[in-house]
């Protein structure tokens, strides 16, 4: 837990963004708008499960990185660097036992700031309704709290209710990128990015993550049924441990595609 604080405190302060308003959370970063939507969108790409299309992908997202200024940009390089030239076999493999085993790997970004309680429900149907007011409807099995399906939104649809999403799971973002950071993971790279859009963490946002380090999400075991549906609709299964990225809500066949990486290339100023 000291170790976790230190971490922390690292990342905090009024000078981890100096040229955003910590205050908004789409200009926090000082980043642009297009370097913002660049940045999501590659990130978009490299946290999916990894298959030939993003093996080839790597290369343009590499040279939307490097329009990237600061801290996102050398994030994503760093990790297009560490997925590029792995065995397709071994990094799912790796994906796998990083995402779907590991409850601090959970991509589900309600997972970690409501548990498994009916309050996360609720925290889906709000997601899905700022989906809606852009104009995207997702299919019945699909979560919308998937960290990739948010990043596709933000970069591709809303970029100010993709970050406000994405600033309400801070802690939980956060947690993901400790957990990443201490297993050494190739996928590092994508949350410190990912981090560095959003606005610096406040003494809430630490204390959110020290508890969840130290006590997991919170679980409810009576009551759930029909957990995340929205009035008037059948009941919906969220996957084991709201953890599995891959198979099931969350599979590609059934999200609306990632971000074109070519619309994005030389958009970042």
């Amino acid at each position: 837990m000291g170790l976790l604080a230190r971490v922390l405190d690292r990342g905090a302060g009024p000078t981890a963004h100096p040229r955003g308003d910590v205050r908004d959370p789409l200009h926090a970063s000082g980043l642009a708008l297009d370097e913002l939507r660049a940045t999501w969108a590659c990130a978009s790409w490299l946290i999916g499960y990894p298959g030939p299309e993003m093996l080839a992908q790597l290369p343009t997202i590499r040279a939307v990185a490097r329009s990237v200024p600061g801290r996102a940009g050398v994030a994503l390089g760093e990790a297009v660097a560490a997925l590029a030239g792995n065995d397709l076999i071994e990094l799912q493999e790796a994906y796998v036992d990083t995402f779907d085993t590991r409850r601090r790997g959970c991509l589900y970004l309600t997972y970690f700031s409501q548990g498994d309680t009916r309050r996360r429900g609720m925290a889906l149907v709000r997601i899905k309704q700022d989906f809606r007011r852009a104009g995207v409807e997702l299919g019945d099995d699909e979560l919308p709290d998937h960290l990739g399906v948010v990043l596709e939104f933000a970069a591709g649809h809303d970029a100010e209710a993709g970050a406000k999403i994405l600033r309400q799971n801070r802690a939980g973002v956060e947690l993901l990128r400790l957990h990443l950071e201490e297993i050494d993971s190739p996928w590092n790279g994508v949350l410190r990015a990912v981090c560095a859009t959003l606005p610096p963490l406040d003494a809430d946002d630490r204390e959110a993550v020290l508890r969840l380090a130290a006590e997991g999400p919170e679980e409810e075991l009576v009551g759930l049924d029909g957990y995340g549906a929205e009035p008037g609709t059948a009941p919906s299964a969220l996957p084991g441990g709201g953890c599995s990225s891959h198979d099931g809500p969350g599979a590609p066949a059934a999200r609306p595609g990632p971000v074109d990486i070519e619309i994005m290339r030389g958009r970042a100023r």
